[in-house]
């Protein structure tokens, strides 16, 4: 009793000092009260099992309960889930959801991270996993409204709610409330509770208390997504700086550029696994890729293209494994069946240009994905994103594509931007590669020029005089006289060759018996029974000094480096007209016979002694600026070059169309010399000949070659021409033949002292006895096809046949005589070393005797 009235009376006296029970109270008991209320393991004292008004020390309880979640390691989904099952106590919600706001391609949705939400429901049970999500565009039903608009709205009946949520989870929605979660102005969720469970719909008090405790799910979200962005730009500034640095370090290769900037990087991308496939580049196809095409043998490629029109060939893959045991693979020339390739979204983006980002591999409709398995760890494709790698020109060079995000969750637009960023940055990269490999080019272009500058010059006027005598005839140099002046001195001066008398129309012509000034006229002369000088208006004050140039140009080279072998080519050169007199002229226009007959003067321009494979073991820098037929486009450029020169251009009077005519051609015939070419071709020109096999009509299948380009590109003319030297008499041919292998002898021993290498036989000097056995392989291997083919293509090219054939039983005979006297040796040899063997023993008996004696 005592004790209740002392109560009685402090209760009492802290009414009547209410300012004194305060400042005590803050004294002695708030500390412990407030510790005990934020401690993270105390447990919320709120009775959910039925729903009633909360009092408002239970209202104290639900706050602290919600502070307590912020304070310590926020987790989002946690807190908000906290939230949201208070809230579905509040309002008195069957159940309430999450909806998370993102952009993938450019597009704005919202998908279920928190479903749902009851008072009585379990984390677990309510989080999304990322290959369940339901994703809604935002105009599409209630939450799509919401964050449309910004706006809370309270359905009473949800006559716009969409059903197909309802369908899929067998649930029926009555009445709605949505609100969404702002950051500012932008809108990072929406969270909505359904069917009101006390009541026919939810009230404006229910929209109060969302209201009230909507302040907490923004704070919650607005430091998730701060956080999140804080993240990406951290790992975005990462990707950036440590990819600039290894970018600036690989200058010289795009290949190498690229893998050290991804391999290095590929701890801040957020993925399991990266690949990058490298684009072809190639925009013209060479000229000896098209012909399959154009002949029918090969279908054309009908398959999807950049947006510069460049045809999708992946030429390397580089896939990066980031999941379990880390590993690079680098896949050349992958098979359009390949993992990475066989979906067809590589392709897809390198034909649009677009940002793909797919967050469900396995149910997309559009690309075929690898739904199972890749490797033995059990590593499958979840979701995909995947953009283009542009230079600065806008060209397409490469595709990222990047798998499966590391917390399982879709790629988003933060991811987007990340990789976007990376992605553009080796595009524009790309630019160093390219400036350093035009700088190389034009390195190697100015050392070429340097070379030939010390080598050649152009013929002087002087020179000319020789042919065209105008000082001593008019008084005056060629450039100032008239054409007529200029043709009476060239032809009614007879200065030119006779044409019988030369025999320059014969099968059998050697230049061997020619000096080299009656070469240039018998170049001359060529031009004038083609007839184009009058009908194409080749000036003859040009005329005249681009055949002596030419002629000059491959003179000299060949004298300075002691060498016999022009004699050989030139000889092919000029078997360009023998060709006319087989009669093989009847399928070309004249524009084609001139075009031809300048690309063989000019195939040998320049000729260095040594082949293409000794280019690039010195490292010349020829090699270096060409990658094929390296000296066959030498020799082209040359001639353009000289071409290009007013004063020995022949073509200065045709049109656009004739000129662009003739340049293809001259490519055409002087790259087609290349004997590694000779053998990819010879297959399509066995096809042609067969094909003029079908036609009973000689005239019919002349006029259908006429029309023929391709046909007439791939009809092995320059090649025939390069190796005529095989075809000539035997007392011609075979001093050819030790021209050329005095040339082959030189580069022999070139390889041996230069570059330390054995040379191969045909190279070797000290292997010189061997010149008939190779010339036969030679005959055998290559020459044979051509002249075969040619004569059953056309009977008047049968003498040069008949030639070849003969020529092959001399070298024939010339090699057995060869190892008949090896074969002599050889027995010699061996019946020495059988006469040494048994001197020995005989000696070794004799001396076992003298020892063996018995006393």
């Amino acid at each position: 009793k005592m004790v209740k009235n002392v109560d009685s009376a402090a209760e009492q006296f802290l009414d009547a000092n209410p300012q004194f029970a305060k400042q005590y109270y803050d004294v002695n008991f708030r500390p412990k009260v407030i510790s005990d209320l934020l401690d993270n393991s105390r447990k919320t004292a709120l009775d959910v099992s039925k729903f009633h008004d909360l009092t408002t020390v239970e209202e104290s309880e639900v706050l602290f309960d919600l502070v307590r979640d912020i304070q310590d390691n926020l987790q989002m989904e946690k807190s908000v889930f906290n939230l949201m099952r208070h809230l579905s106590f509040m309002l008195r919600a069957d159940r309430m959801s999450l909806f998370m706001y993102r952009q993938r391609n450019g597009v704005a949705e919202l998908a279920t991270r928190l479903f749902n939400v009851s008072k009585d429901a379990a984390l677990d049970d309510c989080l999304v996993p990322p290959d369940s999500e339901i994703v809604y565009p935002l105009d599409m039903g209630i939450v799509g409204h919401v964050a449309s608009t910004k706006k809370m709205v309270n359905v009473p009946v949800t006559s716009f709610y969409s059903e197909f949520v309802d369908e899929l989870t067998e649930y029926k929605t009555k009445n709605a409330l949505a609100v969404p979660i702002m950051n500012g102005k932008d809108v990072v969720a929406v969270m909505m509770a359904v069917n009101k469970l006390d009541g026919p719909h939810f009230t404006a008090k229910d929209e109060e208390t969302l209201n009230k405790y909507l302040n907490f799910a923004n704070l919650i979200l607005r430091v998730f997504h701060l956080s999140y962005l804080h993240n990406c730009e951290t790992r975005r500034g990462q990707v950036l700086l440590w990819s600039a640095s290894k970018v600036f370090e690989e200058l010289t290769d795009i290949e190498r550029q690229f893998h050290k900037a991804l391999y290095t990087v590929r701890a801040f991308l957020n993925c399991d696994r990266y690949s990058v496939g490298l684009l072809d580049m190639t925009k013209t196809k060479e000229f000896f890729d098209l012909w399959p095409i154009l002949m029918g043998e090969v279908p054309p490629y009908d398959g999807p293209k950049t947006p510069d029109g460049r045809e999708i060939i992946f030429y390397k893959l580089i896939d990066y494994i980031l999941h379990g045991k880390e590993d690079i693979k680098v896949i050349p020339t992958p098979t359009p069946d390949h993992w990475a390739l066989i979906s067809g979204l590589p392709s897809y983006v390198a034909e649009t240009g677009l940002i793909c980002n797919i967050m469900n591999a396995a149910e997309d409709e559009f690309f075929q994905f690898q739904k199972e398995p890749l490797d033995d760890s059990g590593w499958t494709i979840k979701n995909v994103l995947s953009m283009p790698i542009v230079n600065k020109k806008e060209e397409i060079v490469g595709v990222a594509t990047f798998y499966n995000r590391k917390d399982g969750k879709p790629f988003d637009e933060m991811d987007e931007t990340l990789m976007e960023s990376l992605t553009q940055f080796l595009g524009w990269s790309v630019l160093n590669t390219d400036t350093y490999d035009r700088m190389n080019k034009l390195e190697n272009r100015k050392d070429i020029f340097q070379d030939m500058v010390m080598y050649h010059i152009k013929c002087r006027k002087d020179e000319i005089q020789n042919v065209l005598n105008t000082r001593e005839r008019w008084g005056k140099e060629p450039d100032e006289c008239e054409e007529e002046e200029l043709q009476e001195i060239l032809v009614k001066s007879e200065v030119l060759p006779n044409t019988k008398k030369s025999e320059i129309l014969e099968f059998h012509f050697c230049d061997f018996d020619h000096s080299e000034l009656d070469l240039v006229k018998c170049g001359i002369k060529m031009y004038y029974e083609l007839k184009v000088v009058d009908k194409f208006h080749i000036p003859r004050e040009v005329g005249a000094p681009f055949v002596f140039t030419a002629v000059c140009l491959s003179v000299s080279t060949i004298a300075q480096k002691r060498l016999t072998g022009f004699r050989t080519k030139r000889c092919g050169d000029v078997e360009k007209k023998d060709e006319y007199t087989g009669d093989l002229k009847r399928y070309y226009t004249d524009l084609e016979c001139m075009a031809m007959v300048t690309a063989g003067f000019c195939h040998d321009i320049d000729h260095r002694g040594t082949n293409n494979l000794y280019q690039m073991k010195s490292g010349n820098p020829l090699a270096k600026l060409h990658g094929s037929s390296i000296l066959e486009r030498h020799h082209l450029d040359i001639g353009k070059t000289l071409l290009r020169d007013e004063s020995l251009n022949i073509y200065q009077n045709l049109n656009r169309r004739q000129h662009d005519l003739v340049i293809h051609l001259m490519d055409i015939a002087i790259i087609a010399t290349d004997l590694a070419l000779y053998f990819k071709s010879r297959t399509m020109f066995q096809k042609i000949v067969d094909q003029s096999k079908t036609y009973e009509n000689w005239n019919d299948w002349t006029k259908y070659m006429m029309l023929e380009t391709t046909r007439k590109e791939t009809a092995m003319m320059m090649t025939a021409c390069d190796l005529s030297a095989i075809a000539k008499p035997w007392e011609i041919q075979s001093k050819v033949a030790l021209s050329v292998a005095a040339e082959f002898w030189e580069q022999g021993d070139l390889e041996r002292t230069v570059l330390e290498q054995n040379p191969i036989p045909m190279m070797d000097r000290n292997k010189a006895a061997d010149l008939p056995k190779l010339q036969c392989g030679f005959i055998d291997f290559v020459c044979a096809f051509v002249y075969k083919e040619f004569s059953r293509f056309h009977v008047e090219i049968t003498p040069m046949l008949d030639r070849l054939l003969n020529n092959r039983k001399e070298w024939n005979a010339l090699k057995e005589v060869h190892e008949a006297k090896m074969a002599e040796i050889e027995a010699a040899k061996k019946a020495k070393e059988e006469e040494t063997a048994g001197a020995k023993q005989a000696s070794a008996a004799q001396s076992q005797s003298k020892t063996c004696t018995l006393s």
